[in-house]
């Protein structure tokens, strides 16, 4: 596991019940290994953006992602994207059952459910590299 960098996002996911936390951890993994492997971005800050984890490019490459589980749905996770993109509605083009789609800001799965994580990859670095010029 990547050791956490910001004291508050460490303790949003120590705040997580078990099962949320273990799927969190592996959702901020994911988002973190493809940030590293993705062309044009590298890293990504860590910090909290309305208490949840969120992940920046520092070079301004691309858009905020942000990971999250809230108990007023406690049997699922989302990875929120800026609303004022087209990336959520692209997603819903390219992995029309991979999927629940929250409006135009979210990707919603099921604690149960076995992550997409070949869709999450393509996802994390689309919106990572959203502001690099083709």
């Amino acid at each position: 596991m990547t050791p956490f960098r910001h004291a508050g996002v460490q303790a949003r996911f120590d705040a997580y019940p078990a099962a949320a936390r273990r799927r969190m951890l592996a959702l901020r993994e994911l988002v973190l290994r493809t940030a590293a492997e993705t062309p044009g971005v590298g890293s990504v800050d860590e910090t909290l953006k309305w208490g949840e984890p969120a992940y920046v490019t520092p070079n301004r490459a691309g858009s905020t992602v942000r990971i999250d589980w809230k108990p007023k749905a406690p049997d699922q996770v989302a990875v929120y994207f800026n609303c004022q993109t087209d990336l959520v509605e692209r997603f819903r083009l390219m992995f029309p059952g991979d999927f629940v789609f929250e409006g135009n800001r979210a990707l919603v799965m099921g604690l149960g459910q076995k992550p997409p994580v070949d869709a999450l990859r393509v996802c994390i670095a689309a919106a990572s590299t959203y502001h690099l010029k083709a």
